[in-house]
């Protein structure tokens, strides 16, 4: 007879639609929130809560590839076995759907955005849902939706009327501030009383308190995708992340966030946070803390040239300093510059220019089109020229020449420098180049003499005591490093030339793109330029439709190029007439939109209160799921699971918005994700021909001899899975050929989660079989029906059953799923032995295998003759009784050689156990009547005997 009930992939496909449409229909994932929905069970309202979150998907035309389900999966096994554990569990997933791809692939096929990103939306929900995935599909949305966006635009005018009280260390409103002024508490700039000033006065001083404004800056502009990037949106040899571009340096006006005003708060709050010391350590470096001098250098002849401030984390060595460099962007260069080069101006510094100005005009373009990494490289050729200007160096009194150089950043510190070339690697080579002075002012500790003539490299060591350092002023000569740090900023502030002070690597996040798909700023203008918010009654500002939506798009290599942003293009959007509180007045709207990080910026909050058209969320549902708790003091999200890649781009500006709304009273949390997971990626195999190229890896033949495509061999190696490498697999032909059971089996199994690891098609199957092995220790394949036995299982059953479930309780509570699989597969392979599976065992199995594979679970649940969902079962809970085993083996040694294996209590005392081991006639007859001059007892495994 044929077995017609076999687990194979046509009754696999079976079961898990009916069960995937079963728990749609019945809501089975729905979570209940803590008021209203848990007010009549007082059962479920007890549950302790989990919030488990995905990082947020962006729907590509391409699809789900095996890499992409990975942490998904894993969050669904980890939230259905918190459930099934007791817990009331929040899970679902929303689309981050704003941003660059979807708006190039409009471009270049001429469907709107919207169309294919929400054609992209659907298809990813369907591939989504027949994995199994337990989404509360209530409360699933996308950053498009201008449901959401209204409060993406309400949380960036909270942010915009907003500044930072350092001394009070948070943000307070902004109306505060003005409050301030007016009533003289805090003065104007230039000291006149607040009424004095004119509107567009007051909103310069406003704009440089405001945690959003808009400002002329250096941005990091990019002709080949038409918009400026943030500097975490810039790679390392100075391109765009998204399409590989170069990008330039340009200033422009832009709105920023001004994320530096938490710079300590981000960086201490995160000793408070469960994540890997990876990303708190990428985060730390990000950041860039690191205590110093601002020092005043005042330029020209008789200091009418202005004054330069610079930061220095070495300030002992002033009196090392021989010549100064501002960054070629740097706003004071134009000031510095004469109309002339001075009388002893050396033709090594003017770069081949009659004037100051035209050298340093060349020098500027020159530099606009290096990346920051390559001007910071080590190895490169030091160039700059000179500005014409000196400065006086205040220790030293001597005038020391101002040079431009690229390899100074206007991003970093003050964008200017005091150079000391005896003890700065990139300075000495300047120096050297330029020949300039070199003076030692720390005494070496190497073993090479102080006269710099005779170095190769600068002595860059906070070791030594300062020499040729003192002046009528102050001496730190004899003095070790710190001391000298000290007494310079004692000195410093005492003159009035500076103080010690704090810098930070981190910059204002850019938050301006010249794109179309975006959030569109609820800001507009007057005739005079000031800026105003829209009030909440006109949110959300929806964006509108555009005959062109493409970016205007330049030659990548052209830097001298402005970005014109699409809405520009809609006059009658753009210009408008609106009553905001003094009567209908005509404005202009801002025409850049948000980065594609504003969305995901707080999609966590939306997540508790999804349809909450009154506030941004509710406060007792924040409170309930990411509030503070014992061993938790900045709540937030249970766990959180997504890529390393965005340490310092998603979950920087994620955790700033977070803190702003904290301090605003928004929220009670303080940190928006306590527990972060990093999950490692699945790769492929890669086949490329002789030429290099990839060729399609389905259509490789495997031989003896090597890997052969179309009679060719071609090479192997394992990379990244893309369309590209022409190695996709698609999760939707693994379920056809065997479940989305054996698929999600197979991803949790190949490895640890947080460690990358090869895709094997061919070792899929090895999950296969289990599930129906699970299938046949239950069912009969030819009949289907049930054949467990109402019977009491024997005591080694059970001993191998409670250590099962006491092992993957400890597995998934810690996400190794993959151990907690082989713990399930021996199990499973020892009910296989049995002569009749007790009924107690096969329930038990069915219930540690449906976080991982649920489909199968459900229906064999069902058959064993349960008439609810497996999902609101329990979880199995060990007998500490059955976990100690009733006998150990011990090793019996003597000189460290095993002479016996004895089976022994586990509790034995050592006195017996010697006693046993002794006796044991293998032991006697190897000693042979020798004496023992030690017996060393490890109970219960180990006897070692040394002979006399």
């Amino acid at each position: 007879m044929s077995e017609t009930h076999r687990y194979d992939a046509a009754l696999a496909a079976d079961i898990e639609a009916r069960w995937q449409e079963y728990w749609e229909r019945h809501g089975t994932y729905e979570t209940p929130n803590p008021s209203g929905d848990l007010a009549d069970d007082p059962e479920q309202a007890a549950r302790p809560k989990k919030f488990i979150m995905d990082m947020f998907p962006y729907p590509s035309g391409a699809g789900l590839h095996v890499g992409h389900p990975l942490g998904y999966i894993a969050t669904d096994v980890y939230a259905r076995y918190q459930r099934m554990a007791g817990h009331n569990v929040l899970h679902t997933l929303g689309f981050d759907a704003f941003g660059l791809p979807a708006e190039q692939y409009a471009v270049q096929t001429g469907t709107h955005p919207r169309v294919s990103t929400e054609a992209n939306m659907a298809n990813y929900r369907a591939q989504l849902r027949r994995l199994g995935l337990g989404y509360d599909q209530r409360r699933s949305f996308a950053t498009i939706d201008p449901d959401y966006y209204r409060w993406t635009q309400w949380i960036f005018l909270r942010i915009f009327n907003s500044w930072y009280d350092e001394e009070a260390g948070r943000a307070r409103p902004i109306a505060e501030l003005v409050a301030a002024f007016e009533a003289g508490e805090r003065p104007t700039p230039d000291g006149r009383p607040w009424a004095e000033l004119t509107p567009a006065e007051r909103a310069t001083v406003l704009d440089g308190h405001r945690l959003a404004y808009a400002a002329d800056a250096p941005v990091n502009w990019c002709p080949g995708l038409g918009t400026v990037l943030a500097n975490e949106e810039v790679t390392a040899d100075g391109r765009s992340e998204r399409g590989n571009f170069p990008v330039f340096k340009s200033t422009l006006r832009q709105w920023n966030m001004r994320i530096t005003a938490y710079a300590d708060r981000l960086a201490d709050d995160l000793d408070t946070v469960d994540w890997p010391e990876a990303i708190k350590l990428q985060q730390r470096n990000w950041i860039g803390r690191s205590e110093g001098a601002r020092i005043d250098f005042q330029v020209g002849e008789k200091g009418d040239g202005g004054t330069v401030t610079v930061f220095t984390t070495r300030q002992d060595t002033l009196f090392g300093a021989t010549y100064m460099v501002l960054a070629p962007e740097h706003h004071l260069v134009d000031a510095v510059v004469p109309d002339a080069w001075p009388a002893d101006t050396r033709d090594a510094w003017t770069g081949g220019h009659a004037t100051p100005a035209e050298a340093v005009a060349a020098y500027r373009k020159q530099a606009g089109a290096k990346s920051d990494v390559e001007r910071q490289a080590e190895a490169r050729e030091k160039t700059g020229v000179f500005t014409g200007a000196r400065a006086v160096n205040p220790a030293t009194g001597e005038r020391i020449p101002v040079f431009i150089a690229d390899y100074v950043l206007v991003g970093y510190g003050t964008g200017a420098i005091m150079a000391v070339p005896a003890h700065d690697s990139r300075d000495f080579a300047f120096a050297r180049a330029f020949d300039l002075p070199i003076r030692c002012v720390v005494e070496p500790t190497d073993g090479r003499s102080a006269d710099p003539a005779t170095w190769d490299d600068a002595f860059a060591s906070h070791d030594g005591r300062l020499i040729n350092s003192a002046s009528d002023a102050v001496s730190l000569d004899g003095l070790t490093v710190p001391e000298a740090k000290t007494r310079m900023n004692e000195w410093l502030t005492a003159a009035g030339l500076g103080e010690g002070t704090v810098n930070y690597r981190l910059r204002d996040w850019l938050f301006s793109r010249q794109r179309y798909w975006g959030e569109p700023f609820p800001i507009v203008y007057d005739e005079d330029g000031i800026a105003h918010a829209l009030p909440d009654s006109m949110l959300p500002l929806e964006l509108p439709e555009v005959d062109d939506y493409s970016p205007r798009t330049f030659d990548p290599d052209d830097a001298d190029t402005q970005p014109e942003p699409p809405l520009a293009r809609n006059e009658e959007w753009v210009n408008v007439t609106l009553d905001l509180g003094d009567g209908p007045k005509r404005y202009r709207r801002e025409t850049n939109t948000m980065p594609n990080w504003a969305g995901s910026c707080w999609y966590h909050l939306r997540y508790l209160d999804p349809h909450n058209d009154q506030a941004l969320v509710d406060p007792e549902l924040e409170r309930y799921w990411m509030g503070p708790r014992d061993g938790r003091p900045t709540g937030g999200v249970d766990l959180y699971v997504g890529g390393a890649e965005h340490a310092v781009l998603h979950l920087l500006y994620a955790r700033f918005w977070h803190k702003v709304l904290f301090d605003l009273g928004h929220v009670s949390s303080a940190e928006p994700y306590h527990k972060l997971f990093n999950q490692g990626m699945i790769q492929a195999y890669v086949y490329r021909d002789e030429r290099g190229f990839p060729v399609p890896a389905a259509e490789v033949e495997e031989r003896e001899d090597g890997f052969w495509y179309e009679g060719a061999r071609v090479s192997r190696e394992l990379g990244k899975i893309g369309k590209s490498l022409k190695n996709v697999v698609s999760p939707d032909d693994i379920c056809a050929t065997y479940g989305a059971d054996t698929l999600r089996l197979y991803e949790m199994a190949m490895g640890p989660l947080d460690v990358s690891r090869p895709w094997e098609t061919r070792a899929v199957v090895g999950q296969y079989r289990l599930l129906q092995r699970l299938w046949r220790n239950v069912l009969d394949e030819t009949t289907g029906e049930v054949t467990v036995v109402d019977v009491e299982p024997t005591e080694d059953t059970l001993r191998a059953v409670h250590k099962a479930v006491d092992g993957v309780r400890q597995d998934l509570d810690a996400l190794r799923f993959n151990t907690a699989i082989a713990k399930i597969t021996e199990l499973n392979n020892h009910v296989t032995k049995l002569a009749e599976v007790p009924r107690q065992v096969a329930e038990t199995l069915v219930l540690l295998i449906a976080p991982l594979a649920p489909h199968v679970a459900e229906e064999l649940w069902q058959r064993l003759g349960h008439d609810t969902s497996v999902t609101r079962a329990d979880f199995p809970v060990a007998d500490p009784a059955y976990l100690v085993d009733e006998t150990v083996t011990c090793v019996v040694q003597i000189r460290g050689k095993v002479r016996a294996r004895i089976e022994v209590e586990p509790a034995i005392a050592e006195a017996d156990l010697e006693a046993r081991a002794l006796a044991e006639p293998a032991v006697v007859a190897a000693l042979g009547g020798a004496g023992i001059r030690k017996v060393i007892v490890r109970a219960p495994k180990l006897v070692n005997i040394v002979p006399a």
